[in-house]
């Protein structure tokens, strides 16, 4: 009998390695940044990078594998835009991780205070 509750755990810890995978590098941080503005091409994107669109493309096929962006076609160009609700879930998620900001500042008044 299969445990969906470690099918579960399986496939969202594999889709966080995704997330965390896709945003390890700079370009595609900074991908991300320029997209929360809105709508952009390839070519728009690519005039904010020194990277050949080669290389452009394979940072977005990796984004848009992690669900971070999707693209649509308009004409000859590709567009992309940013997946909000995924880096919304994305960002609660982490909170696992440093809990809740206000407590980790008091912490550490706390630990500079006691030094």
């Amino acid at each position: 009998m299969l445990n969906l509750e470690h099918i579960d755990v399986c496939l969202y810890n594999t889709f966080m390695d995704k997330i965390f995978k896709a945003m390890a590098d700079i370009n595609r941080r900074k991908i991300l940044t320029l997209l929360k503005n809105g709508e952009m091409s390839v070519n728009d994107l690519l005039k904010n990078f020194e990277i050949t669109q080669a290389t452009l493309s394979n940072h977005l096929s990796i984004l848009k594998k992690a669900k971070l962006v999707e693209s649509r076609v308009l004409g000859k160009q590709r567009i992309y835009k940013i997946n909000i609700e995924l880096l919304i879930f994305f960002a609660k998620n982490i909170n696992q991780f440093v809990g809740k900001p206000e407590e980790k500042i008091i912490e550490g008044m706390t630990v500079r205070l006691i030094k």
